[in-house]
């Protein structure tokens, strides 16, 4: 696989896109890391796995979603995307919160 060759601007919206989908249950971590790898990074699974110091076979199942991976074995293969594991609400209603209270705050003039 060759490597991609994207902005910066096109990377962000590409990870942000992923992280909404795996926010809104549309898709798991798995599936995030193996679409970022391929569309973000361009790599193949062996060139990702020497990158980030995991067998071709872990990262394998970690993007198929077989297992269970130690928090540092996670955040080992998510690191080059910027990204580490986390705590998340599980109710819609919170993460929802959660969102709006991360939104930046708009400073309303009152001249």
């Amino acid at each position: 696989m060759k490597p991609r060759t994207l902005t910066p601007e096109a990377r962000e919206a590409a990870l942000l896109n992923q992280l909404g989908r795996l926010l809104r249950g549309e898709t798991t971590e798995g599936q995030v890391l193996r679409t970022l790898r391929r569309e973000v990074l361009g790599l193949s699974q062996s060139d990702y796995a020497a990158l980030v110091g995991v067998s071709r076979r872990t990262l394998s199942d970690i993007e198929r979603d077989a297992g269970s991976f130690s928090t540092a074995s996670m955040n080992r293969v998510f690191r080059p995307l910027g990204l580490k594991v986390g705590l998340v609400p599980r109710q819609a209603d919170l993460l929802a919160r959660l969102g709006k209270a991360a939104e930046p705050r708009r400073e309303v003039s009152t001249r």
